[in-house]
């Protein structure tokens, strides 16, 4: 068994916050270990050492763009999906984590340290286009539990086994992809991969 790092902190020793911050690190330490599919890497510490920042490897095969994506939806035109194994999420928490109007922010890195473009997911409730690319939508904030949940959430998002692409409230994150999900992904089965 794999020692877990967050164990060398005490949480009698800590309030508020921090208390929290160390209860969510047990949390993904305990619930992602074992996991071969899902990793999980601190990005950014605190001054008492507590993680604000993580990235999350997942090495799930999934959907990470379509063939012809300039002619998306386009009558007449298939647009085949294409496929990815690896991808990285950032999760950032707020200075004011974990208060009910700072959610952590979810977001899939686009380009790698050098900037050139990396496969992020294609999924209605990732944004795929434009300025927000990476961001993830979990939807219906009164859902949340912890970040654990938000992980695992996302990698079910990976399988396709949940999405949400029709176009009413919770509306899809990437309506571009929605739009395709429902036209092609759906009913040519794209969508409806092994891993």
């Amino acid at each position: 068994m794999k020692v877990m790092e967050s164990h060398q902190f005490d949480p009698k020793q800590l309030t508020g916050r921090n208390r929290r911050l160390l209860y969510e690190w047990r949390q993904l330490e305990k619930g992602l270990d074992g996991h071969r599919d899902i990793t999980l890497t601190v990005n950014r510490r605190n001054s008492e050492g507590l993680p604000t920042s993580y990235l999350v490897d997942y090495h799930l095969r999934s959907i990470c763009g379509v063939e012809h994506v300039a002619e998306l939806n386009e009558s007449g035109v298939e647009n085949k999906p294409l496929f990815a194994t690896g991808f990285k999420m950032m999760i950032d928490l707020p200075v004011n984590y974990p208060c009910v109007d700072a959610p952590p922010s979810l977001y899939f890195l686009t380009t790698d340290t050098t900037g050139e473009p990396i496969p992020h997911p294609w999924h209605p409730n990732i944004r795929y286009f434009g300025d927000f690319a990476g961001r993830v939508c979990i939807n219906m904030a009164d859902t949340y539990t912890d970040l654990l949940w938000g992980v695992e959430r996302v990698a079910s998002y990976l399988r396709y086994d949940t999405y949400h692409a029709m176009m009413e409230s919770p509306y899809p994150e990437d309506l571009k992809v929605a739009a395709w999900v429902m036209r092609q992904g759906e009913p040519k089965e794209w969508i409806y991969f092994e891993q």
